[in-house]
């Protein structure tokens, strides 16, 4: 196979490089700046041009980082490599791999949904497609971004006009940074930001994403009141005494997860927002077909089910184990 899965992560012998390794190797293909899909300590690393100083960012100074844009090819080896817009967060990007007339793509993690943050996904045709299954169950059907966002702001509305606070719970990079660019579409009220936030944050805006005024959430605020403001925190935030600054606010999740069922209500949140980084059961199936791919591998999230599923469908499918999370369900 010209990639398969390894000790370090998934391997192309042909190339001698790992794509997303989770441990230290020679040479990493990284498919975006996700902490699942970006180890510190490999030898030298390829990324995406428009993802490049997120993962200089998170790697830190001394690591070797080259990038190549959208659609350039790069040998590595004699196999070809190039990268194409997922559609998740900033930069994020499929890994397609070529080597004597076969292709693969391996898909990272990806979405369909439109979001003003990143480039959209664009479906790569492969003879092998290694796809993610964060989300593939049935269940799991996204409604339009702009119908959710607006939810959002309605409930800021809410909370402004009852003088609470509202925070808003999301993951650090890409979730946050999401919100606040479909909330720069909505409004120009400035936002109130956890101050791990602040440097990711300022990364998107130095690509060009159009973000809203922030600002820290921080003992240098003390005296103000955050009534009627809108918080976005990383979810390490909640129960922290960072939180004691806000008194009696309103606290919302931005997740897919909150698509389940009275998942809200048992984590504890008064709203739940159904706003997904990942694509959801329609999307998966229709990227699988319009890949023309007629094997599957299946990593991280419903592996078995979507599986399963595909295989019924005359697919050659079948799950593959990774240490890649996904969106984490019990990430609190």
């Amino acid at each position: 196979m010209l990639i398969e899965p390894a000790a370090g992560g998934l391997y192309c012998e042909a190339g001698g490089f790992h794509i997303d390794p989770w441990t230290p190797v020679d040479r990493a293909v990284i498919s975006h700046a996700h902490g699942d899909h970006l180890r510190y300590g490999s030898g030298a690393y390829l990324c995406a041009e428009p993802g490049r100083a997120l993962v200089e960012h998170r790697l830190g100074a001394g690591a070797k980082v080259q990038a190549a844009a959208y659609g350039e090819a790069v040998d590595i080896n004699g196999v070809r490599v190039s990268f194409h817009p997922a559609g998740h967060i900033l930069g994020s990007s499929q890994v397609r791999v070529e080597y004597r007339g076969e292709v693969w793509v391996a898909s990272g993690d990806y979405k369909r949904a439109a979001d003003p943050t990143c480039a959209p996904f664009e479906p790569v045709s492969c003879h092998t497609f290694i796809t993610e299954a964060t989300f593939a169950l049935p269940l799991f059907r996204w409604d339009p971004p702009a119908e959710t966002v607006a939810e959002m702001c309605a409930w800021w509305d809410e909370m402004r006009a009852a003088g609470r606070p509202a925070v808003l719970f999301g993951y650090a990079l890409g979730k946050a940074q999401r919100v606040l660019a479909e909330l720069a579409r909505c409004t120009d009220r400035p936002v109130f930001v956890h101050g791990a936030l602040v440097d990711l944050t300022e990364v998107y805006r130095a690509s060009g994403v159009r973000l809203p005024t922030i600002q820290r959430a921080t003992e240098t605020a003390r005296g103000k009141s955050f009534a009627g403001e809108l918080i976005v925190a990383p979810l390490s935030a909640r129960g922290s005494t960072w939180m004691r600054r806000f008194g009696d606010h309103s606290s919302a999740f931005a997740s897919g997860w909150m698509r389940i069922r009275g998942a809200r209500r048992r984590r504890g949140y008064d709203r739940g927002f159904a706003l997904s980084d990942h694509a959801d059961w329609d999307s998966l199936l229709q990227t699988i077909g319009e890949t023309g791919a007629g094997r599957v591998f299946v990593t991280h999230g419903y592996t078995h089910q979507l599986a399963r599923y595909l295989a019924g469908r005359s697919f050659d499918a079948q799950p593959w184990q990774t240490q890649y999370e996904g969106e984490p369900e019990g990430a609190e």
